[in-house]
């Protein structure tokens, strides 16, 4: 016995020393530079770039309204074409276009009215997901879908038709109630699934084509308290576990589960259950002057090598995950973006793709995912899987039927290259999610063939005739548009 325990404790040291060394490295690494994480300069007052800083479109003039007066104003005061933006997270052009007219929604962020017994809220479209949170949580109310990041317009996530993490949901418009939108002659018109349902499944995920998102009634849910619940498996695994356990069980809220490169053999998957546990984590939101700091550095260190993704899989999050947690709903949906933001994006810049596919394809396309990634030596930082409920009415739904998304975070360089590699192995990674019955996402890199476009929205026929009754002179357009529109 006194051998075998000698044994354990020369074991436990060891492992303790190897930690001790890993977490040696990586704070040599983070101390490397002391300054802070510097805000992306400002460009020229008529340049529109996106969070990437790969696309600077330079517009003729910019208007920020405040009013929805402001912004007929501005149709029937201009004459050419008219582009909008919000947070500018979209990454290929879609809120900008050259020499023409640019809305800056961003001061058009008032909330409406609030009904907290109806769990409704109504709001202008510039306003960010944080500022519906401030309002809402005193309430104990929560909003019911969104992106994982609370910095993002609600104009903007209606354009892309965005989905979260949420269990038994999919995109965002299926928790909006009804929008107004104005139009190409300046009228205001409301539209809801029950009146002007055309328009309003083709404003919502239809990139400011056809007008611009004014105010928005949005549907709430209650504030719950939630528990992290983590399963690491390989990723021929995943499937079955998701089906059996994941699914149809409705305490859970939030769910995905991270590929790990540069194999992607091996998937952590993360939900977060409803719950009555104490809390570990006092804060309703996370604070908004929060630091960080580290975060960068570390997303740096995991992209600088295989040896820092290996640590992320084996050592970071393993340790990070062993601890319980437990928070409310409206913490774990109120993520800042500063935190993946690097020093500076001139040399390399981080981006985004995302793939969906029919659930029972999953197998297969993660098979064809990690081949082209292997074979372009794509610099993946993480593949998140989401799910998603179809999307029956839209006309640009990239969720025609039950899908699994792959949601791809990598980091690129910004040389001519560089930007012709991304290109091509993107335009691999559409070919194969179409062959899988499946789709892509419109809000990044313009690299998809308009061929490509119309395989994986075979409604967006409807979609531009649609746009040549309502703005027969395409007023409203984009860099996304210009592309795709005959």
């Amino acid at each position: 016995m006194l051998e075998i325990a000698k044994k354990v404790i020369k074991l436990i040291l060891s492992i303790i020393g190897v930690f001790v060394v890993l977490i040696l490295l990586l704070v040599g690494y983070i101390l490397i530079d002391f300054s802070p994480n510097p805000v992306i300069p400002p460009a020229g007052p008529n340049v529109v770039n996106d969070i990437t800083q790969l696309n600077p479109i330079s517009v003729s003039s910019v208007i920020a309204p405040t009013s929805i007066e402001d912004i007929q104003n501005a149709i029937r005061s201009s004459s050419g074409k008219i582009s909008i933006g919000g947070g500018r997270y979209s990454q290929g052009g879609q809120v900008a276009l050259e020499d023409n007219l640019h809305l800056d929604m961003r001061q058009f962020n008032r909330v409406i009215a609030f009904s907290p017994e109806q769990k409704r809220i109504t709001v202008q479209s510039g306003i960010r997901w944080r500022d519906i949170q401030d309002v809402i949580d005193p309430e104990n109310l929560s909003i019911k879908i969104m992106q994982s990041y609370s910095n993002f317009t609600v104009g903007g996530s209606l354009s892309v038709n965005v989905h979260g993490r949420y269990i038994g949901e999919g995109p965002i418009i299926g928790s909006v109630a009804s929008i107004k939108v104005v139009l190409a002659d300046a009228t205001v018109v409301e539209a809801s699934p029950s009146s002007n349902a055309e328009l309003f499944y083709g404003v919502i995920g239809g990139y400011g084509g056809l007008g611009v998102i004014a105010e928005v009634s949005l549907d709430l849910v209650p504030n719950v308290k939630v528990s992290r619940e983590t399963k690491y498996m390989s990723i021929e695994e995943y499937s079955a576990f998701f089906h059996t356990h994941v699914k149809d069980n409705e305490n859970i809220v939030f769910h995905n589960a991270d590929i790990y490169p540069p194999h992607y053999t091996h998937v952590n998957s993360v939900s977060w259950a409803k719950t009555e546990q104490p809390l570990t984590v006092e804060e309703r939101l996370i604070p908004r002057d929060k630091d960080y700091w580290w975060q960068p550095k570390t997303a740096e260190f995991v992209a600088d090598s295989n040896f820092g993704k290996w640590l992320r899989q084996h050592v970071f999050e393993p340790l990070q995950n062993s601890s319980e947690v437990v928070q409310w709903r409206n913490f774990e949906a109120s993520y800042d973006v500063r935190e993946l933001e690097p020093k500076n994006r001139i040399d390399a810049t981080y981006a985004l793709r995302e793939y969906f596919v029919p659930v029972d394809r999953f197998d297969s396309f993660s098979n064809k995912m990690a081949g082209i990634f292997n074979e372009y030596d794509v610099n993946v930082l993480n593949v998140s899987i989401r799910h998603a409920h179809p999307d029956k009415g839209s006309l640009l739904a990239w969720a025609r039927e039950e899908v699994f998304a792959f949601v791809v975070y990598y980091r690129q360089g910004t040389s001519d290259q560089d930007l012709d590699n991304v290109r091509k192995w993107s335009r691999e990674l559409i070919d194969a999610a179409i062959s899988e019955g499946g789709s892509y996402y419109l809000p990044y890199q313009l690299h998809a063939t308009t061929e490509q476009f119309h395989a994986a929205y075979p409604r967006a026929k409807e979609f531009f005739a649609l746009k040549s009754k309502v703005d027969p002179n395409n007023r409203f357009s984009n860099k996304l548009w210009e592309q795709h529109y005959p």
